[in-house]
């Protein structure tokens, strides 16, 4: 159970301890800058990590997760545009408390509640990882495939605003994963142009779908309307921050208890994370009315929960191969790369390499807060930055760490021609996450698909294999229950939609009677 202990050390090594800490910052800047995901910035970061030892590279991983999930409310609270989507609910209390003359107040709350959060979610990670990796033992290739294709459908009718659209991200995923060669009779398949002869690298697919659409969306002047309202950062001590948040102590532990929830939920993410957590503190609060107009509680039920999501999130990635949130899937990605296949044997047969990447995250946690709040007073300096710089960055840095991985120009030109397609498809509500997903997920579906097949040809056919078995038929339930139920929200969401829309409409019609 202190396993974790024995490699502790290893995150001190002068080299490890220099990439956390390079991690961290860098994340928190990457996060505190409009528009950069935590997602986009671990896929920008993935092709910088191929050349490292692979608990190094997790590390540098691992430590922009973690920071640029606390760096994005920096956007949120100053410039009300949320740094990435798990802090939309930051920006509801923590634009407001800006205005209200308290930005340095909103950042502080906003650090040392992820700071608590975090470290109890990776706790979480730390105590049921194991646990659940000994389960997964008992795991063949048919609960494996229908393991893959529930990441799939889970990310995809989660993912995006559509379970229609979601679903075809996914299978669109699914068929550019089958682009190259046959694994098992060795044949082109979907070889159009020279450029596809080598299948699609991950990584290529990873930047171009994440980081090419937001340059594109960077360059569209309508993305700041308006202009940015600045505001001076008042001078406010740690100490007093610490105490004023330890005193929301029920936001604090709401938002930490259901960020461990929403994380361990296969496909959820931080924004519903932040969102559930805000929701239920509001409820549960006697200043109801207060939320929205400035609330710390609202700040701190936010920033700890969708940072207590980031170590669950992890626990069905590293036991499962399914990620429990759009950035753990790019963060698988960068697993294989370095040659670490999640499931029952990583813990054993790499345990010095998990252990250490895990015990980065803890203490990653305590360095995000630390730098964390030392460049909460510098913070107001991202309201000055053009976004034509930002994006300009951003597509140096793509280009370069997609051709850097195999030499190839091939892999850039995949690359630019996801993102751009990437780019027209989110317009009308498409969603990269499940289209990554589906390319990570495809051959290891793929794979196990075939396996089983040649098992089931011994045995008792290939639809008792994969549909025979309590374990199957439970992983069968489960892939139709995220479809019909993420279909039957979005249905109820819709209905929700236009009954406000009609009281709205009927509201208005009687005033302008009156």
């Amino acid at each position: 159970m202190l396993e974790f202990l024995q490699y502790l050390p290893e995150v001190f090594t002068p080299w490890n301890f220099m990439i956390l800490v390079l991690g961290t910052v860098g994340g928190l800047i990457l996060g505190a800058t409009p528009g950069l995901s935590p997602t986009m910035a671990v896929a920008l970061l993935i092709p910088f990590t191929f050349h490292m030892e692979p608990a190094t590279g997790l590390i540098l991983l691992g430590a922009a997760y973690t920071s640029t999930v606390a760096g994005g409310a920096v956007s949120a609270i100053l410039l009300s545009i949320p740094g990435a989507p798990a802090n939309i609910a930051t920006t509801l209390d923590g634009n407001p408390l800006a205005k209200q003359g308290k930005a340095t107040s909103a950042l502080h709350y906003c650090f040392i509640s992820s700071f608590v959060g975090g470290v109890i979610g990776v706790f979480v990670l730390i105590f049921f990882t194991p646990t659940l990796s000994q389960w997964a033992l008992g795991f063949g290739p048919s609960h494996l495939f229908w393991v893959a294709i529930l990441g799939v459908t889970v990310i995809g009718t989660l993912g995006s605003g559509s379970v229609v659209k979601g679903l075809f991200s996914g299978f669109v995923g699914l068929w550019i994963s089958t682009i190259g060669y046959d694994p098992v009779l060795g044949v082109e398949r979907f070889n159009y142009s020279e450029h596809l002869g080598g299948g699609i690298n991950i990584i290529a697919a990873l930047v171009g779908l994440f980081a090419i659409p937001q340059v594109l969306s960077m360059l569209t002047p309508q993305m700041m309307p308006g202009g940015v309202q600045k505001f001076a950062m008042e001078t406010q001590s740690v100490m007093t921050s610490v105490k004023e948040t330890l005193q929301r102590w029920k936001a604090l532990v709401v938002g930490s208890f259901i960020g461990v929830l929403v994380g361990l939920i296969p496909g959820a993410g931080g924004q519903i994370a932040g969102l559930v957590a805000y929701d239920q503190t509001k409820k549960l609060s006697r200043n109801k009315d207060m939320f929205g107009k400035g609330e710390p509680a609202g700040v701190i039920a936010a920033e700890s929960a969708n940072n207590a999501m980031v170590g669950p999130s992890l626990v069905p990635l590293l036991t499962l191969s399914v990620p429990g949130s759009p950035t753990a899937a790019v963060l698988l990605g960068g697993l294989l790369i370095h040659g670490l296949f999640p499931g029952p044997a990583l813990f054993t047969e790499h345990a010095p390499v998990v252990w250490t990447f895990i015990n980065s995250l803890l203490v990653g946690q305590l360095l995000m807060c630390v730098f964390g709040i030392m460049i909460a007073r510098y913070s107001r300096f991202v309201m000055d930055i053009p976004e034509f710089y930002m994006a300009a960055a951003i597509t140096v840095l793509a280009v370069f760490g997609t051709f850097s991985v195999q030499n190839s120009f091939s892999d850039v030109f995949v690359m630019m021609t996801l993102g751009i397609v990437m780019y027209f498809a989110s317009k009308i509500g498409f969603s990269p996450s499940p289209v990554v997903l589906g390319i990570i997920l495809g051959p290891i579906a793929e794979s196990n698909f075939l396996q089983g097949q040649m098992i089931a040809e011994v045995g008792d056919g290939s639809f008792n294999y994969f549909f025979g078995g309590p374990l199957n038929i439970v992983l069968v339930g489960v892939v139709a229950m995220s479809i019909v139920y993420s279909a039957y929200s979005e249905l109820k969401q819709k209905k929700q939609q236009r009954t406000a829309q009609q009281n709205d409409a009927d509201y208005r019609a009687e005033q302008e009677g009156v």
